[in-house]
Formats: structure tokens, sequence, C-alpha cells
């Protein structure tokens, strides 16, 4: 068994107890990499299916706004989940007691297989087109949840808006407002940002039906199962980011740095399952918009998150300067736009 001296196994027993799992029925424990929030355990029990433990960070840790409670938005995201036919997540499991969710810790069922990014080339365009499509069709199948209110469940400002256009520009203020509190460089002031997107809030009202969102589903977050049968998709994982928004949203980071219009499997998937996916120059124009508020988020974590200088060189290049271009061409329309 490994060795964690400390506070970290100290809450990670805490956690199992919390969930009724004693500590003489561990088998073994390791800590995973690869996340930068919360600290994650993965747990075999003696006889039992294996268990993930994630560790909020602790008490008083820098972090953004909207990461506040968003375990229990996880949690909340795999119950929901559950519910639609064929999409694979993890099951949070209640406290013993029965009172829901603690917001320090999760403790969830282990699902198989491995992250897709960490196969590389070991899955092939061949085996990649298949896989996207029933990707597709499994964000389809989450896209038929939806809610009463939009933003994000946790409500770490408030509670939850009538529209669209107020919890989105919420919420990009929010992490604009970490800017300032981190002292992050921005590429524009970010008085000038926050009226830059509010400029193009109305693209926003065509969205009328709060629908839960992922909005974190890159390769990393998809598992992979490598059977015998060939490949096969296993689980959703990293619910964190979820929020209650516009369906359109979950393709920022399913096309990470890409185009999902180049994405003709998972777009066929996506149709097939029922999903619209009619893509636009107002989804086009609503897509940017998602975008540079992920690229904010990157942008801004990066210093309470403590990320070395590599890091955020590689992510000036990756975040940034397409965040900049974009930026820049909204203040020409802008300009043009009051002219």
């Amino acid at each position: 068994m490994g060795q964690r001296e400390g506070d970290g196994l100290a809450r990670l027993r805490a956690a199992l107890d919390g969930v009724g799992v004693g500590w003489g029925e561990v088998a073994e424990y390791e800590e995973l990499g690869g996340g930068t929030y919360n600290t994650v355990f993965r747990v075999r029990l003696a006889g039992r299916p294996g268990l993930v433990v994630k560790l909020a960070p602790a008490s008083g840790s820098p972090g953004l706004r909207y990461e506040r409670g968003i375990l229990a938005t996880e949690a909340r995201f795999y119950a929901l989940a559950g519910e639609v036919a064929g999409v694979e997540t993890p099951a949070a499991l209640p406290s013993a007691g029965g009172d829901g969710v603690s917001p320090d810790h999760l403790v969830m069922t282990e699902c198989a297989g491995t992250p897709w990014h960490a196969l590389g080339d070991r899955i092939g365009a061949i085996e990649r087109a298949p896989l996207r499509r029933e990707l597709g069709r499994w964000t389809a199948a989450l896209h038929t949840i939806t809610g009463d209110a939009f933003g994000y469940p946790a409500e770490p400002w408030g509670p939850l808006r009538a529209t669209w256009r107020e919890a989105f520009l919420e919420m990009v203020g929010a992490v604009l407002d970490d800017a300032g509190r981190f002292g992050v460089p921005l590429p524009r002031p970010a008085r000038e940002i926050r009226g830059l997107f509010a400029s193009r809030g109305p693209l926003l009202d065509e969205v009328t039906v709060p629908v839960l969102v992922h909005f974190d589903l890159w390769d990393g977050n998809i598992l992979v199962d490598r059977g015998d049968g060939g490949p096969r998709l296993s689980a959703l994982i990293d619910a964190e980011r979820a929020f209650w928004g516009d369906p359109l949203a979950e393709f920022v980071s399913l096309a990470l740095f890409g185009d999902i219009e180049e994405d003709d499997a998972f777009l066929g998937g996506y149709r097939s399952g029922g999903g619209p996916a009619v893509i636009d120059a107002a989804a086009r124009e609503r897509l940017a918009l998602y975008r540079a508020y992920l690229y904010l988020i990157m942008w801004v974590e990066a210093v309470p998150r403590g990320f070395g200088a590599e890091h955020r060189d590689w992510l000036r290049q990756a975040v940034v300067r397409p965040l900049t271009a974009v930026l820049d061409a909204w203040a020409v329309e802008h300009r043009r736009e009051g002219a």
C-alpha cells in the first residue's frame, strides 16, 4: 500500500468513513495525477468494486468563485446523467447519514477504462470515428436533461437566473473579478472585456431552455475501455464545471483548440441521437463567446493553482493569443457599430 502521511490521508479516511467504508476494508490506495484542483485517490477494496475519492482544496486555499461547491455539482450531474439511458458516468455515494454530499469531498464508483488522451496513437483513425459518433449520441442524450433556470448549480454567487444572458454575463464577470483578485494580466482591461461580452448579449437571448452542460468534455475526461471487442466509450467523468445553459457551449471543450464543424463523426452521432447541432452564423458567434469564457478561466486559474512558467508560456500561445484575437475583432466590430 502506498504511503501518504498527514492531512491528506486523514481526510481520505474520513471521506471513506462518511460513506460507510471502514479503513480495514481498504486493500490499497494511490493518488492519481492529472488533476489541477482537487486531490484524487483511487481506492481498491477487499472483495468490492473500487472507488475514486476527490478531496477539495483545504479551506482558505485560493480558487475561482465558480469553484465554490463544485463537488456537489459533480455529484448532481452524475445523479441526473444516471437517469439517461446509454450514458455511463460514475455514481456518487451518499453519506452514511443520508445527508447528501460533503462540500469538501466526493466518493464515487470507479469506472473501467483509460482517459482517451492517455491512449495516444493506440486509438487510430479507423477506431476514432465510431467512438466520436458514440460520443455524439451520448452528448445528445445528456442534452435532454433540462432545468428551471440558468447558471452554476452550486449557486456560488446566488440563485440561478431567469435568462441565459444574465447568467452567462455574470459568469464572465466573476472570472474577470477573479483576475483582479489574483493580479492576472488580461489582453484588455477587465472593464472593456466585460463590455465587449455585454455588447454581444442579444445573441444569448436565443437560448430559452436551460440544458445541463458538462463543459469539460475534452479527451482527458472521456474514458475508453479497450476490451476484446475493440475500444468502446466506458464513462464520462470530472463534471465539476457543469452548468445549466446553452447546449452549444458543450462543443467548445469537445473540440478543444479545434473546430467542431470539422468533426463529422461526432456531429453525425449527435444528430442521430436527436441533437439539433445547427451551426449557422449565430451559433458560431455564440461558440466564440463560450470559447472566450473558457480561455479566460484557463488563463486566470493558472495563478491560484500555481502553474509553473513552462505551462503558463504554453497558455500564452494556446489560450491568450486566440483570446486576444477574438477580443480585438469584437472591439473593431463594436466601434464600427457605434460609428
